[in-house]
């Protein structure tokens, strides 16, 4: 799908408000993780707002694409993304991140939001959970009227339970389902390839069965022609390798591993102290939304 110049540039400008919003989300929290949200809202722009079926006013709508998201921890930009898509959140909602009774906890709840599809903590078990809904519409003869897409981290992938799900994938021939990991190669205590390496990660998934490929996850005309791409390979399911910078758009924060689950005010202080940490990064991501506008002129 080729997008037109001016579809491109309304969504990166709205893959910059939602980098907007979950930074301050997550400053107004005073916890949460940064980095990730960041790095993935390009991927949940291309989503929400050209590739997911779905319906903000319906959101339990049966034929509507199943979204999981595994790596529940960057949770903030799937609010900050439902927010901008139209759905029940309200701006006042926002600021309650991670309070005591809000509905948006610091890792999905599916009860308190009816348009999440599953609550998510523990990392791994999201294509596990994917897999369930990729047979369960095959079995309901639904398989070729939604899509499921599975939203992972690279270091859920140490985890046994991931790969299981694949092998399990692969054998059934899961065509409805597609697996995106946020391949950005750091998590809480350092690099994925120091701590626990991946690689070779596409032939490992291809060696299971799985279709995959690779994006410029910062790309959107790329992001958009894989995921329609992937919606089309009708022998097996597909992963995507989608990689992203963590922080991306905030350069003290790109590429930190220290970045990964701290919000602005708790981060590392080489570049800013403290209390000037958010400002600046909103400072910078402002900057980037004036660039859009002017280019849409």
């Amino acid at each position: 799908m080729s997008l037109t110049d001016k579809k491109i540039k309304e969504l990166e400008l709205m893959a910059n408000r939602i980098r907007k919003t979950s930074l301050e989300l997550v400053t107004t929290a005073g916890s949460g993780h940064t980095a990730g949200p960041l790095g993935m809202a390009d991927i949940f722009t291309a989503l929400y707002f050209n590739t997911l079926k779905h319906d903000p006013k319906n959101p339990t709508w049966p034929e509507r694409d199943r979204l999981i998201l595994s790596n529940g921890h960057i949770c903030p930009v799937r609010y900050a993304t439902m927010y901008h898509a139209g759905y029940d959140i309200t701006e006042e909602e926002l600021k309650t991140l991670r309070q005591i009774g809000s509905r948006l906890e610091g890792h999905p709840n599916a009860r308190r939001i009816p348009a999440l599809e599953t609550s998510s903590g523990p990392l791994g078990e999201g294509l596990s959970q994917a897999c369930g809904f990729a047979l369960a519409a095959r079995m309901d003869n639904m398989d070729k009227n939604y899509h499921i897409w599975c939203l992972m981290s690279d270091g859920e992938h140490q985890e046994g339970m991931t790969w299981e799900a694949a092998m399990l994938a692969g054998k059934y021939k899961l065509k409805n389902l597609t697996a995106i990991v946020d391949r950005n190669n750091i998590q809480i205590d350092g690099v994925t390839e120091e701590i626990m390496p991946l690689e070779p990660l596409r032939s490992k998934y291809e060696s299971f069965g799985w279709h995959v490929l690779e994006i410029n996850a910062h790309d959107m005309q790329d992001i958009v022609n894989k995921l329609e791409e992937a919606k089309a390979i009708q022998e097996k399911p597909v992963f995507i390798i989608a990689n992203t910078i963590p922080g991306k758009g905030v350069d003290f924060m790109e590429n930190r591993f220290g970045w990964h689950g701290v919000p602005p005010g708790s981060g590392p202080e080489d570049a800013f102290p403290k209390d000037q940490q958010f400002d600046e990064a909103l400072k910078q991501l402002q900057k980037r939304e004036d660039e859009i506008l002017s280019q849409m002129e």
